[in-house]
């Protein structure tokens, strides 16, 4: 299985899948509005996430390993910054995967290629 930290080398035209572990968090509210590291201004209600490497515009599909609840976004910029956490989510984003009382949630990321 590849990894999403070789984010440039992920178009695999051997049918493997492209996939990484860790924890996710999501953006608190004082971020709405803010600028990305894409340029963007930063929506809690869009499906975005930040991630440490991926290209923007890359769709990434983040399943939820304790419970199976699975959400797509898009990596429109940069973090965390926090040792063992792998993506940081939108506010709807953590929602969709019910983590929003916990803050954190262990998934599985997977890249969806041609997305």
């Amino acid at each position: 299985m590849a990894s999403l930290a070789s984010a440039p080398a992920m178009a695999r035209d051997d049918g493997e899948v492209a996939s990484q572990r860790g924890q996710a968090s999501y953006y608190s509210d004082r971020f709405q509005g803010r600028r990305t590291a894409s340029g963007e201004s930063f929506d809690q209600q869009a499906l975005t996430a930040a991630h440490r490497s991926l290209p923007f515009g890359t769709k990434v599909l983040v399943t939820r390993r304790d419970t199976g609840q699975s959400v797509e976004v898009e990596i429109n910029d940069r973090g965390p910054f926090v040792k063992g956490r792998v993506i940081d989510l939108s506010k709807r984003a953590a929602r969709e995967l019910g983590m929003l009382k916990r803050g954190t949630a262990p998934v599985l990321l997977t890249y969806l290629p041609g997305a």
